[in-house]
């Protein structure tokens, strides 16, 4: 995370779908100290959704008794109202990254989830970055002006 250090933010939480939206009031809370425009939070607030819904759906689906399955969020703003977020989990990973960000990509046979989430981030944050590992989880990075 580049720039000079203004405010940082670590949160963790259980992998469960009640906690959506509470990772994004918190992260859209921290943000609002930049005083950001209502588009700007709106964006990351749906960037940093997707994100955690990912991570909520996909990460831990293998283990179907779902004891505490830990997502992380860190946060930090620097000069120039520039706000980075990571959030990571200790998941199943991702084996082909490339292709997981292609849209409409979706490993979800039911056909319930659209294979967007990724464009979604794209398109509401200046950069996105995901590091994955099959087995050691996923991080992704979501940069953005406020």
């Amino acid at each position: 995370m580049k720039g000079n250090f203004i405010n940082t933010l670590k949160i963790e939480f259980p992998a469960k779908s009640v906690n959506e939206g509470f990772a994004r009031a918190a992260v859209a809370a921290f943000a609002a100290q930049t005083d950001p425009g209502i588009g700007a939070l709106a964006d990351l607030k749906t960037a940093v959704s997707e994100a955690v819904t990912n991570a909520i759906v996909h990460a831990y689906r293998d283990d179907p008794e779902r004891k505490y399955k830990p997502v992380y969020i860190f946060c930090r703003l620097t000069d120039g109202n520039r706000i980075t977020v990571k959030i990571r989990d200790k998941g199943r990973g991702i084996a082909d990254v490339k292709m997981a960000m292609q849209p409409l990509y979706t490993t979800d046979a039911a056909g319930e989830r659209s294979g967007m989430g990724f464009t979604v981030m794209q398109s509401f944050c200046d950069k996105v970055k995901v590091n994955s590992k099959p087995g050691k989880g996923t991080t992704v990075t979501l940069e953005k002006s406020l």
